[in-house]
């Protein structure tokens, strides 16, 4: 784990993903040929006629990394992200290329935990890149639908830090809703912004902090309203909804239920664990190593304060898949309430498993 005063000096990267026609390339011209006085390296995973209009280029070349008018640095993933991330590096430190930051991004039909785990795995690429956030653009008017038929949707609004919706200008507000609550129940830690891109502050994109483990775990307050309010044993459960077809869910619930909401069986899913009691961290260690080693290719994103036995200051911790990692946060003090908040979000989690797990674990 870096120091808090590298992180200054490394260079932030964000990873944007999203459903296909969405308006993903949209976004990308635009960082692209509009002046915003920033320096971005953009790594294209799809680089054909379609990616970057031949005019935004200052010369025409068959070389990998291409300079563009607005300042900004082009180039293609022909071969291996990693190859090309260091090679992004040694010609920035050689002083050949200028670049403040760098945007990936990735297919329309791509998972986005290779492309994360790439900052954990490889330690000059952990050194000098900090992986800041991922953004998902859904689109309005389609989502629903994507959603249903590709499971890689899923994984991609659960891999999300920040999820951008489009075109919802072409929806009713009541399909919206439907569509912002099912985001909600993949994913209740990223946050959702409807966006037109013809006016969205690219400002707004960068510097999120998603994988600082000392942002603040925020959790969308509706999806915590539909866990179930008897709850009262220290952590949430989180209730399935196979039932709401026969009714509504409870006034506060914010779904609307007018057509086959129960069809919308995701496999991809989040769940909220809380505890008001210490664990003890040699067994919660044990594990945590086992469940990674048994559900990581499942587990998406996994984040959370840990209240520790005989440490005196919150653990923040945070995964994604077999990848986690711990470091220290800030003290407890006196008028602090002690306790775990831990979110998982990943495919068809056994949370009975989990829940019982963490259980036993405490101290």
């Amino acid at each position: 784990m870096n120091a808090a005063s590298d992180l200054k000096n490394m260079v932030p990267v964000t990873v944007l993903t999203g459903f296909l026609g969405a308006g993903k390339t949209t976004l990308l011209k635009r960082i692209l040929s509009e002046y915003h006085g920033r320096r971005i390296a953009v790594i294209e995973n799809e680089f054909g006629p379609e990616g970057i209009d031949n005019e935004l280029l200052v010369q025409d070349s068959e070389e990998e990394i291409v300079e563009l008018s607005n300042g900004c640095v082009c180039c293609t993933v022909r071969g291996d992200l990693m190859r090309t991330l260091n090679d992004l590096r040694v010609r920035r430190q050689a002083g050949e290329l200028k670049f403040e930051r760098v945007i990936i991004e990735t297919t329309g039909m791509a998972n986005p935990g290779p492309v994360c785990q790439t900052f954990f795995m490889d330690d000059d690429i952990a050194d000098y890149y900090r992986l800041d956030a991922v953004i998902t653009v859904v689109d309005a008017k389609h989502g629903m639908a994507t959603l249903d038929n590709q499971e890689e949707a899923q994984k991609q609004v659960g891999f999300a830090d920040r999820l951008l919706i489009s075109k919802k200008d072409l929806v009713n507000d009541v399909d919206y809703e439907a569509l912002r609550a099912r985001l909600i129940r993949i994913n209740p830690r990223a946050t959702i912004t409807p966006v037109h891109f013809g006016e969205t502050d690219i400002k707004d994109l960068l510097e999120v902090s998603g994988f600082n483990l000392t942002s603040i775990l925020d959790i969308d307050p509706q999806f915590l309203a539909e866990q179930h309010p008897d709850a009262d044993d220290g952590h949430d459960h989180h209730h399935d909804h196979a039932h709401d077809e026969d009714g509504d869910c409870g006034p506060s619930c914010g779904h609307h239920h007018h057509h086959q909401h129960a069809a919308h069986n995701d496999e991809i899913g989040a769940f909220v664990f809380r505890s008001d009691r210490p664990f003890d961290p040699e067994r919660l260690e044990d594990f945590l190593s086992g469940i990674v080693q048994v559900f990581g290719p499942d587990l998406m994103r996994y984040k959370g304060i840990l209240y520790l036995k005989g440490i005196n200051r919150r653990m923040l911790f945070q995964g994604v898949h077999m990848m986690m990692s711990a470091e220290p946060g800030n003290a407890w003090l006196a008028k602090d309430k002690k306790g775990t908040k831990l979110v998982f979000i990943g495919r068809k989690l056994p949370q009975d498993i989990f829940t019982q797990g963490l259980e036993n674990c405490l101290a």
